[in-house]
């Protein structure tokens, strides 16, 4: 009996890390930074958290306009820097994010195509590298336009966090 004890111990122990987040890759060897899918277990806690836009890149400027913003890649990483300090404060991370939804507007300088290129040169400044190699699933799509009048770029994120909240937040 005591044998039979022993080892359901070491299994639930097993079992408790085989349920870690597993990101599956694209198919074909495709090196695209991004998972084709995330598989997040049971007894996670899923953060979801809303839209973020970049601060402005000169408050000075009129409001509304490329100068206020700045570009598309600007404005990502300046997004990705807001979603940073917001993660910051809930105790998680890039490496957590499992899913991703980028909204980009037609650019007027790029004849009003989304600048997928400039998001990508922000993006992969925070996921797929040697320091943060988790990959989320990943959506970007254009958009007519942001709450913001003259935005480019809202990014809004979800993520796993193995390990409950921190003591202390207030939970609604």
């Amino acid at each position: 009996m005591k044998v039979s004890i022993g080892i359901a111990s070491m299994l639930l122990a097993l079992s408790a890390h085989a349920g870690d987040v597993v990101r599956y890759p694209l198919p074909d060897g495709n090196k695209f930074p991004i998972a084709s899918a995330v598989e997040v277990p049971a007894g996670t806690s899923l953060i979801f958290q809303s839209g973020s836009l970049g601060s402005p890149k000169d408050p000075s400027a009129t409001p509304g306009t490329a100068a206020y913003w700045g570009d598309t890649k600007t404005q990502a990483l300046s997004a990705f820097a807001n979603i940073k300090k917001a993660l910051d404060t809930e105790g998680v991370g890039f490496g957590d994010v499992v899913k991703m939804l980028v909204f980009l507007v037609g650019d007027p300088a790029n004849d009003g195509k989304m600048d997928f290129k400039g998001f990508m040169e922000a993006y992969t400044q925070y996921f797929g590298t040697p320091e943060q190699p988790n990959l989320p699933a990943r959506s970007a799509v254009q958009v007519a336009g942001l709450a913001a009048p003259g935005a480019l770029v809202e990014i809004e994120v979800v993520l796993a966090r193995k390990a409950p909240a921190p003591a202390g937040k207030k939970k609604h």
